[in-house]
């Protein structure tokens, strides 16, 4: 039987779950449990997920494969809110995955990210409700699964880590956040941008939580911030953000204005 107040098998538990209102709901669980001082950091056995559990549909496709569907035309509306559910749902293992993963960071790290595992919880619930309302569920769309991909190729360093997933992968949910909220003002679905206004500030949040412990592991390691995230990018073959940076979110999460020219400048000279 589980120790109820072991940490590592319950994050374990609830990453492996493939049903995903339990999933859900021992995500949040976990939260209030750690911020309680009910759980202790106490397995030291480590292996490597092979994938988080996921429920049988959506079904999981390459990313080029995945319809585009305009938000005014027929289930392109649903379609938008199905897409981002489901970056949602995905950021929960993420969040999961991170706690329970890097066992040599500080109990702050573990807190931070139980946090965002509920936070994340939230927003899909939020975007859930919303496509039953439209008369849709989670599951009705095709989706891809680059989210937890990324998760492989930085599970071997939190650095890596901190450096490809808050500071790219949410950093770019941040510049897409108004466009989005555009499109689905402009069909007239305020219910669902509002939506959008909730997660963007919790959002900022998380992109500041990754900024925060990316300097942090550089101060520790005695390595520059600018010249190992530039480097990074390059070894793992990513570019600069391809659209409009959302500046004040950015601000807002921690980028220092030094960091913000870099990108406009890099984006500039690059043919993407």
């Amino acid at each position: 039987m589980m120790n109820p107040s072991s940490l590592y098998p319950q994050i374990e538990a609830a990453l492996r779950c493939c049903d995903v209102s339990a999933k859900l709901a021992a995500t949040e669980a976990l939260h209030v449990a750690w911020q309680a001082g009910q759980l202790q950091r106490l397995e030291a056995g480590l292996t490597r997920l092979p994938v988080a559990g996921h429920p049988d549909k959506p079904e999981l496709v390459h990313a080029t494969k995945v319809p585009r569907r305009r938000p005014g035309s027929p289930q392109g509306q649903p379609a938008m809110l199905h897409a981002i559910a489901h970056i949602e749902f995905n950021a929960v293992n993420l969040a999961l995955d991170a706690a329970w993963r890097f066992r040599d960071m500080p109990d702050a790290f573990v807190s931070d990210w139980l946090r965002i595992a509920a936070e994340e919880a939230r927003h899909f619930r939020l975007l859930q409700q919303r496509l039953q309302q439209l008369g849709y569920a989670y599951g009705d769309f095709p989706a891809h699964n680059g989210l937890w991909e990324i998760c492989h190729h930085t599970d071997h360093d939190v650095l890596v880590r901190m450096a490809l997933v808050p500071r790219v992968l949410e950093a770019r949910g941040l510049d897409a956040s108004p466009e989005l909220k555009r499109k689905l003002v402009n069909i007239g679905d305020h219910a669902s941008a509002a939506i959008l206004d909730i997660i963007l500030q919790d959002e900022i949040g998380h992109v500041q939580v990754g900024n925060h412990w990316f300097h942090w592991l550089c101060r520790e390691r005695g390595q520059d911030p600018a010249s190992t995230f530039m480097a990074l990018l390059d070894e793992h073959d990513l570019t600069v953000h391809r659209g409009s940076y959302n500046l004040d979110a950015r601000r807002r999460a921690g980028f220092t204005e030094a960091e913000l020219a870099w990108l406009q400048h890099a984006k500039s000279t690059q043919s993407v």
